[in-house]
């Protein structure tokens, strides 16, 4: 049943994606900025809604209170990275918009990729090295300006459940250099979507955002030490039975 059911939920994001994407490349030649942000949100809300429909899986958030107030409080938000869930599910819950730190190679998708080409998003070339994170740090000073969120994966891939990756710097190099607060997340989005899995099972997965950490006077290193234990002690709050 939990496959019929994973392939229903496929089906309903490749159905729909396409038409949404042709209409948000068409509506880019009129609109930029959040507003076309938020018609991209709305396919995003449709991909989760689906899940809760076709895979019955509920989402739970704890800790709302710890996100900044105000539409241009800035904030840089640090996210567990266990599978495609919370890529689709961050956008679709934060009150702002937000922009993902991404490799260029993604915007070569068809239709996903060529829709978040037309947005405000942080793409960038890992060949270039210094210079590749130079342009992450001017295009991050300049969406946290705004009241845009940046959003990244410190550990980089999707790590299985009950596991931890390397956590790395970007993310806190990037708060330093703004000045910016770090929000970290925990999601145990692998209960009921595994990495890379094609079979889902329904059930709850729980979202919990930390407390804002400042970054002023801060090391990368030191900051991304403090984001990853809050993290990962979360983790086994949510999810005790993975991490025996």
């Amino acid at each position: 049943m939990n496959l019929v059911r994973s392939l229903l939920h496929l089906l309903w994001m490749v159905v729909t994606v396409v038409p949404w994407a042709i209409f948000l490349l068409l509506a880019s030649i009129f609109i930029r900025g959040d507003r076309l942000y938020w018609v991209a949100a709305a396919w995003l809300r449709v991909a989760v809604a689906g899940a809760r429909w076709l895979l019955g899986i509920r989402v739970k958030v704890h800790g709302w209170s710890n996100l900044p107030t105000g539409q241009r409080s800035a904030a840089i938000l640090l996210v567990k990275h266990q599978s495609t869930f919370e890529t689709l599910l961050m956008p679709a819950l934060m009150p702002h918009p937000l922009a993902y730190v991404f490799k260029r190679e993604l915007l070569q998708i068809p239709f996903f990729g060529w829709s978040m080409a037309r947005l405000d998003m942080i793409h960038i070339d890992r060949s270039k090295g210094a210079r590749a994170f130079a342009k992450v740090v001017a295009q991050g000073r300049d969406l946290l300006a705004r009241g845009v969120w940046v959003i990244m994966f410190p550990e980089g891939t999707r790590i299985a459940r009950g596991q931890q990756g390397t956590y790395k710097t970007g993310g806190t190099r990037l708060a330093v250099a703004t000045g910016a607060p770090v929000i970290p997340i925990a999601v145990s989005s692998a209960k009921c979507w595994p990495r890379k899995a094609l079979i889902k099972s329904p059930g709850v997965v729980d979202v919990s955002i930390g407390p804002p950490i400042a970054s002023e006077g801060r090391e990368a290193a030191e900051l991304m030490a403090e984001v990853e234990r809050w993290i990962e002690s979360e983790m086994r709050r949510l999810d005790p039975q993975a991490y025996r």
